[in-house]
């Protein structure tokens, strides 16, 4: 993933986090108004309502105007201009508040002209539990200076109740904030991932061009020592110079296989397209590989019959990737080799086709045999070396191309290998 896909991803998942913030703290904000606007209604209504029968039991008229003032979040006055009876006011109280289904705590007082301060009434609780001391005595039924006759309630329950009836609310956005830090968990996470892997990638590029000077430093002095006229004629020192060489060759082609993988994964390869003629190149493939086969009794068949052999491809990496499958195919083997190379127009497509009778592939692990560093366990077979990279390398080659590749084996029957390429 390249640095400006990330930092896309930062930005867009910034949004996406600040929009669900936002809509969600908007929506919580004006569930919050709406279910103050309709409790400040109904206490109105109730208070109103109480307050009526109560001028009608104690035979006095009510203002006009003014009747019932909200002095605070929790704390309402309600102004009757004439002398009231504090336990007729309670029973209404509790009456019109229950008639509403608003069985929440309050409390009340009724102002004294003698005395000029509040006088407290009572605690009214519906929880059926004693009242601690500290709610009583804490709870100051303030004074309202605009009314001479007058009683307050208080509410001190508001806000639990309000919550109350936002659980839905809650729950949604607890849910909401729940996933905006998963995402921002995933994220980091993401991040991690990609700097550790780009940590592996910058090693693994300086590992193998470090080992490019002492490889090619071993290349020229095993060459050297065959070309020694001393060397030849100790058929022990030629033994060694050619395994040297033999070896040396072998780890070169590991290291340029890394830095090939790479490459495709930093996307820093270009294809260098030329027409191409797949019979003729596998012609040569085929010989370059068939005194290997040879040496271990096996055989190697070719039916190239494609009449519209040309194609256009990276010449190196079409070469690489056919070395790569035929490399497979010799060495996962448990007796001699048998490899078929078929070529064959097929609609406007060249079908190259691989088989060999080596040891399969199971299926529990077919979809995992094109991924990075996996290697199928091959059992008794000990002597296979690499690392799992071939198949990871033929994958991406084909993918670039645009071809299409397909495997198909059997545990203990071989495998049938098919890339599809377009004319």
């Amino acid at each position: 993933m390249s640095n400006k896909v990330i930092i896309q991803v930062v930005i867009l998942g910034a949004i996406a986090i600040m929009g669900v913030i936002g809509i969600q703290s908007y929506w919580v904000l004006k569930t919050w108004d709406i279910k103050s606007q309709e409790f400040n209604l109904s206490i109105r209504n109730a208070l109103r309502e109480a307050t009526e029968q109560l001028a009608v039991s104690g035979e006095f008229e009510l203002p006009s105007k003014d009747l019932v003032t909200q002095v605070s979040s929790s704390y309402y006055v309600v102004n009757t201009e004439a002398i009231i009876d504090a336990g007729l006011l309670e029973h209404y109280l509790r009456k019109e508040l229950e008639a509403i289904s608003l069985n929440e705590d309050f409390e009340y007082g009724i102002y004294d002209c003698s005395s000029q301060e509040m006088v407290y009434g009572n605690y009214c609780n519906y929880d059926n539990e004693n009242v601690p001391l500290e709610i009583t005595n804490a709870s100051r039924i303030p004074k309202y200076d605009k009314f001479t006759y007058y009683f307050g309630v208080s509410f001190p329950k508001r806000k639990n109740h309000l919550m109350g009836e936002m659980q839905l609310s809650i729950l949604f956005s607890a849910i909401s904030f729940l996933t905006i830090l998963f995402f921002i968990y995933a994220l980091s996470v993401i991040l991690k991932q990609r700097r550790l892997s780009q940590m592996q990638k910058d090693f693994i590029n300086n590992m193998t061009h470090e080992f490019k000077t002492p490889i090619s430093t071993i290349n020229i002095s095993s060459n050297v020592f065959l070309k020694n006229e001393a060397i030849k004629k100790d058929e022990r020192l030629l033994r060694y110079a050619n395994i040297i060489k033999e070896q040396n060759n072998r780890l070169n082609n590991q290291v340029e296989k890394v830095l090939q993988i790479a490459r495709i994964e930093g996307e820093t390869f270009d294809l260098n397209k030329e027409k191409i003629d797949v019979n003729v190149m596998l012609q040569e493939i085929c010989r370059s590989v068939e005194l290997k086969v040879k040496q271990l009794n096996g055989k190697i068949n070719s039916n190239l019959n494609s009449t519209q052999p040309i194609i256009d491809a990276d010449k190196l990496h079409l070469t690489n990737i056919i070395h790569n499958l035929l490399d497979n195919a010799i060495k996962y083997c448990t007796d001699a080799p048998r490899i078929n190379i078929e070529t064959k127009n097929i609609g406007d497509n060249l079908e190259l086709r691989i088989v060999d009778q080596g040891i399969g592939i199971n299926k529990e692990f077919q979809s995992k045999i094109f991924q990075k560093f996996y290697r199928v366990p091959t059992g008794n077979i000990h002597n296979v070396k690499g690392f799992g990279l071939g198949l990871f390398y033929v994958k991406n080659i084909c993918k670039a191309h645009g071809w299409k590749i397909n495997l198909e084996s059997e545990d203990g029957k071989g495998t049938d290998i098919l890339i599809q390429i377009p004319i």
